[in-house]
């Protein structure tokens, strides 16, 4: 098997012994593994929009960012893509259930079971996991990234206090396939059911499922919204929060941060729609 391993070497803070390690691992497995270390963004984008013709599978190695990088390069393509989490959070492999332990892990992306699933899709950008609009991305997009490779998920609650604290929040519009016009201060549109973690803001999201599930907070003020969000972390849903599912979902207003699998992707205005068979995955038999 012709294996392309695309690999983060920053991802989690210093993937580099890891990801030779892997690549090792593989290669005794009896594959013809040919290594490429990303060094900026836009290079996992640019390495699977390549991979056509070179390699029976794309391997990635890295976090969940360097996973959307690939998937918005390759799709749509029958080349299944087999994903090893070195992140700092691995959203899509407590989604697919794929282990932490490098080796296992090597293990399913040999021996798992290649399955089409369905992707989100912002204008022409595609996501996996999910899309969130107003505080969520501004604390993506405000967030110290080298401080990201040293302190992990640290970066991102120091990131969400100082958002909170100096940005107003966002009041934009959203309009569902049901054609209700609603009113947000944030929105988490949900192709799978964990974000940022074992939180699950959309649990009955599926990556096999052609919709979206929605978690949208109403305007409300900061003091309301810690409330909310502590209240949503617990699993619960408060009052002013609305949960619902669509096909395609408009936001629109001022230019309100998004972002899309974690990594920052520009502002409003977007609509949010659902692709069907264009990416193929390697998850756990």
């Amino acid at each position: 098997m012709r294996l392309l391993l695309i690999a983060n070497p920053v991802s989690g803070g210093d993937a580099r012994p890891r990801i030779i390690r892997a690549a090792a691992w593989l290669q005794a497995q009896g594959a013809a593994v040919e290594l490429q270390l990303t060094g900026r963004r836009g290079d996992a984008r640019r390495l699977a929009a390549e991979a056509r013709g070179r390699c029976d599978r794309v391997v990635v190695a890295g976090g969940d960012g360097t996973l959307n990088e690939v998937i918005n390069g390759l799709a749509p393509s029958p080349i299944p893509v087999a994903f090893l989490p070195l992140g700092t959070t691995n959203v899509f492999a407590l989604e697919a259930g794929i282990p932490r332990d490098l080796d296992q892990a090597c293990r399913v992306a040999l021996q798992g079971t290649p399955r089409p699933v369905c992707l989100g899709r912002a204008g022409d950008e595609r996501f996996l996991l999910m899309a969130g609009v107003g505080f969520d991305a501004a604390v993506v997009h405000r967030v110290d990234l080298a401080w990201k490779r040293k302190a992990g998920k640290l970066a991102y609650l120091a990131s969400a206090l100082s958002t909170l604290r100096k940005m107003p929040l966002a009041d934009f519009e959203v309009i569902g396939d049901d054609g209700l016009v609603r009113r947000a201060c944030q929105v988490v549109a949900g192709n799978a059911r964990y974000y940022g973690g074992r939180f699950s803001l959309t649990p009955t999201a599926s990556l096999f499922a052609e919709r979206l599930d929605v978690c949208l907070v109403r305007p409300m003020g900061k003091v309301s919204f810690l409330i909310s969000a502590l209240f949503l972390a617990a699993g619960l849903t408060p009052r002013g929060v609305e949960r619902f599912t669509t096909r395609a979902l408009a936001l629109r207003g001022a230019p309100v941060p998004l972002q899309l699998d974690g990594d920052p992707q520009g502002s409003l205005p977007r609509t949010l729609t659902v692709t069907v068979g264009e990416i193929v995955l390697i998850l756990p038999i």
